[in-house]
This record gives C-alpha cells, structure tokens and sequence, in this order.
C-alpha cells in the first residue's frame, strides 16, 4: 500500500520544517541573522496509464491518464536575504549595514568569509576583529594613541586624538555582494562561504553598485518575526498530524484486509 510510504515521506518532511523553524527561533536574538525557510517539491509519479496513449482500436487517446504522487522530499533550506531592523547600541566598532553587503573577514586558513555581524572588536595590536578574532578584510589598525574612531556611511574609519588635532583616516571598509545570496554556504559563527552557487564576491565601496550604506554605533537585529515563526510551527505540527492519520488509516485497511476469509 503506497499509502503508508507517502504518509511517512510527509512526516520526514513536516520534521525538517519543524527542525528549520526551531533554529529560527533560536536565533531571534543573532546579530544579522537571516531567517531560513524549508522547501519541499512532489517526488516522481508512477505512470499507470500516460496522458495521450491510445486506448483502443480507433485511435481514442487518453486525455488525461493516471499519475499516482509518490510523496514529497525536501528541495532546499533557503536562506531568506531580509534587512532586520538597527538597533542602537553607541558602540564604536558597532557598524549595521542598511541594504545590501556583506563584511568580508579573514579564516585562519587564509580564506575569505563574509558576515553581516557588525559587532567588530579590537585585537591586541589594535586591528578590527570580529567576535572570533577573525581580521576585517582589508585589514584596519587603529593608532594606540587614538582616544576614539568614526566611521561614516561609506566605510571610511577616522581616529580622533587630541582636542585640536584633525582626524586621521586609517582606513576603508568595503563590502561585498553576490548574485545568488541564497546560494552561500553558513559555516557558523554568522559566517558564510562563497560557493558556485551564489558566484564570486563583488567587493567595492558602500553605496555603490547596489550595495548598502553602513551606520557607526547601530547593529542589525535578526529578521526571525516570532509570531511567524509560531505560526508556521502550528501549521507544521497540524501538517504531521494529519501525516500520521493517514499512516494509522492505511493500517487499519491492512489490517481489516487480512481479516477477510
């Protein structure tokens, strides 16, 4: 009885919504956190009788035939590229970008990641890092003898020293965009890869090309809305629910099938 092997393709799947929508909620609070949404797509038809064959002696053609759906399966966990609302933290190395871009870092291997995470420290030898001491892309030093940095909406870093004295430009942060944002890889850590899917970085300047502006002393908050999120989890569980009756429906035809003398 295909039945029950359809019903369980459903339950698989309802599993995995429920397991995208619980790390959504777990990251409500994730600095420059995108949210995630599953995808499903129908499974391959059985061919009982195809569309358009001839059904008898005269040449008669079947117009519409029997296609019976084999169940569903998961297509994609998309990651949904959304601006989270800023919110004010007066942090000097706090930069939110506002549209779009994303920060490039440095891994230890020598690679590029790239983040929407501003929350930017400083090292011990006073270069911009993120959270995991991963150095800003194009690495940034900020003079020991700076009382405070400003950085303008094009990523321009200025440090202040005494009353008097002009700021000095220390440096430019830039951004990068991609195609197909969907198609990054998440590593972790609000970090991601580029990978074929989503094609090359594209590095230039803030405010141009498309690219966002950014804003000292603001962080973007997640995008995760939890009111949707607890929304879509009842629909999820509902959606199981019925999975499972079909299952336990499908048992007791067998079941009653085996009873008949």
């Amino acid at each position: 009885m295909r039945a029950l092997d359809i019903a369980a393709t459903g339950m698989l799947a309802q599993q995995t919504r429920v397991e995208v929508i619980a790390n959504n909620i777990a990251n409500v609070g994730t600095t420059g956190y995108n949210l995630r949404r599953a995808e499903f797509a129908d499974l391959l038809y059985q061919q009982a009788q195809r569309a358009g064959d001839v059904s008898s002696d005269t040449g008669t053609v079947v117009p519409a035939g029997i296609q019976l759906g084999l169940g569903t399966r998961t297509a994609a966990v998309a990651m949904q590229a959304q601006q989270g609302s800023l919110r004010q933290t007066n942090g000097e190395l706090d930069i939110a970008l506002e549209g779009r871009g994303w920060f490039e870092v440095q891994l230890p291997s020598g690679d590029s990641a790239y983040s929407r995470d501003g929350s930017f420290k400083l090292s011990a030898d006073g270069q911009i890092v993120t959270s995991e001491g991963f150095p800003l892309v194009p690495q940034i030093t900020v003079p020991a003898e700076a009382r405070s940095i400003s950085i303008n909406a094009d990523g321009q870093v200025f440090a202040n020293f005494d009353p008097g004295q002009p700021p000095q430009e220390i440096g430019k942060i830039t951004l990068a965009s991609f195609i197909n944002e969907k198609g990054l890889e998440a590593l972790g850590s609000n970090l991601f890869a580029a990978t074929t899917a989503s094609g090359d970085a594209q590095v230039g300047d803030a405010g141009t090309e498309g690219r966002g502006t950014m804003r000292q002393g603001y962080l973007e908050e997640s995008s995760v809305d939890i009111v949707t999120e607890i929304t879509q989890l009842i629909e999820a569980q509902r959606a199981y629910e019925m999975n499972s009756k079909v299952i336990t429906a499908a048992d007791q035809m067998l079941a009653a099938a085996n009873q008949v003398r």
